[in-house]
């Protein structure tokens, strides 16, 4: 059985919030930080995540979110294989950014599994 386009929107939020924690965690230790809330349907993805970011990595994440709901492809591919690019610049070489830095701390620390579909 193949699941349902919000479990795939939500799975693919929630990877996108991990990455975004572990760069922020990591780069952005100094900064105060405050738990993330979207408004409307982005709240649904975004609230069972509980992830405190700075203000820039939340706008990062909701920009993200608002995105990939909007993604008109079901499946989604991964963004680097994508023929339509949904994120303007700056947004696209941040999240670039972002996949590199928490990419290889993550196959450090052994969770494959959520980058699988980014590469």
């Amino acid at each position: 059985m193949q699941p349902n386009c919000t479990d795939l929107i939500g799975r693919d939020i929630a990877v996108l919030g991990r990455f975004i924690a572990l760069y922020c965690r990591g780069r952005h230790s100094k900064k105060q930080k405050a738990v993330v809330r979207g408004k409307g349907k982005i709240e649904q993805y975004i609230a069972p995540l509980s992830i405190s970011l700075c203000d820039e990595c939340t706008k990062l994440l909701l920009y993200a979110a608002s995105k990939r709901l909007l993604c008109p492809y079901n499946p989604k591919p991964a963004c680097k294989d994508c023929e339509t690019h949904c994120y303007g610049e700056p947004h696209r070489s941040r999240i670039r950014t972002i996949m590199r830095y928490s990419g290889v701390r993550m196959i450090l620390r052994g969770s494959v599994t959520y980058i699988k579909k980014f590469f």
